[in-house]
């Protein structure tokens, strides 16, 4: 087991690009995983939330891993998630990814199940001891319906079974124990909103879907607060918060929560020229040409031109 892996930066939790056919779009991918390269992430995160984790079949599961280990060649480390709704299935994604070049992979609860604490830590652990990359807590509730406590957390990092945590709770106060409790474990917020204050508090690092968007900003913000210089950072966390605008474009009496979010990252990721097609994995539904335009208007406000 390698439990040398210390994250901390910017990690963007990358987008699926899919084409026409429904296929993950390699060529775009690649374009997307240089992009954030370019602009200087600490590592990329593949196959988790924004990245459609849940709608993708384990062949283009495959398909991202491979196509963005390749890319990256060691650069940054490459954290996959495996998410599902039994410890065994769990096992056989990061098996997958741990076969294909993951640095580590990133763990939820299993969800569905409404599983007991005690449930989570033996799943943890069972998934700890099945592969030799190391593995990092995931915490979702509203995807998943269960949470990773502070108590939990707290039992997970004293055992062994994770090396870090990616903290997408929004229970800034929890974030806020769990690093009071366990100064010694590396937590990064996905909070594209709070990631300012995240970091004064202790934070690692940062995962913000926009990341995809704007990684130069999140990585201007996260170099300010790690200096200290916390009028810089709040100033471009407030520039974030504009452009996270984007995500309330969609009318909701048409397409869901999941949808207008994600759709709109990838039409902003596309108007930007990074890659070529903004459709979501089914059954969501994408924006119209009205909201891909209310994007790109904001995009050209705030001065974010093609890639």
């Amino acid at each position: 087991m390698t439990d040398s892996l210390r994250l901390h930066g910017v990690v963007p939790p990358l987008l699926t690009p899919l084409g026409p056919d429904g296929e993950v779009d390699v060529a775009s991918l690649r374009r997307l995983v240089r992009f954030q390269l370019d602009a200087g992430v600490h590592g990329v995160f593949l196959c988790g939330s924004s990245g459609e984790v849940a709608l993708l079949d384990p062949g283009q599961r495959g398909v991202v891993v491979e196509t963005a280990v390749a890319e990256v060649a060691g650069a940054v480390p490459v954290l996959v998630g495996a998410v599902d709704s039994g410890t065994r299935q769990v096992i056989a994604h990061a098996r997958a990814a741990e076969t294909l070049g993951a640095d580590a992979v990133v763990v939820t609860a299993p969800y569905y199940v409404q599983p007991h604490p005690d449930e989570i830590l033996a799943h943890f652990h069972a998934v700890r001891d099945a592969i030799g990359i190391p593995v990092v807590a995931y915490d979702i509730p509203s995807a998943v319906g269960a949470r990773l406590t502070p108590d939990l957390v707290e039992r997970l990092a004293e055992t062994g079974a994770v090396v870090a945590l990616k903290d997408s709770s929004g229970d800034l106060a929890a974030f806020r124990e769990i690093l009071r409790r366990v100064p010694g474990l590396p937590a990064l917020t996905g909070s594209e909103l709070f990631a300012d204050t995240a970091v004064q508090l202790g934070a690692a690092g940062l995962v913000p879907g926009l990341g995809n968007v704007d990684p130069a900003g999140y990585l201007r913000l996260y170099r300010a607060a790690a200096e200290g210089d916390f009028a810089a950072a709040t100033a471009e966390q407030d520039r974030l918060a504009r452009l996270f605008s984007i995500t309330t474009v969609a009318d909701r009496g048409r397409i869901g929560h999941t949808a207008g979010a994600l759709g709109a990252f990838k039409a902003a990721v596309a108007l930007r020229g990074v890659i070529a097609d903004a459709r979501t994995g089914p059954p969501l539904l994408p924006l119209d040409d009205a909201e891909t335009g209310r994007i790109g208007a904001l995009l050209g406000e705030l001065g974010l031109g093609p890639a």
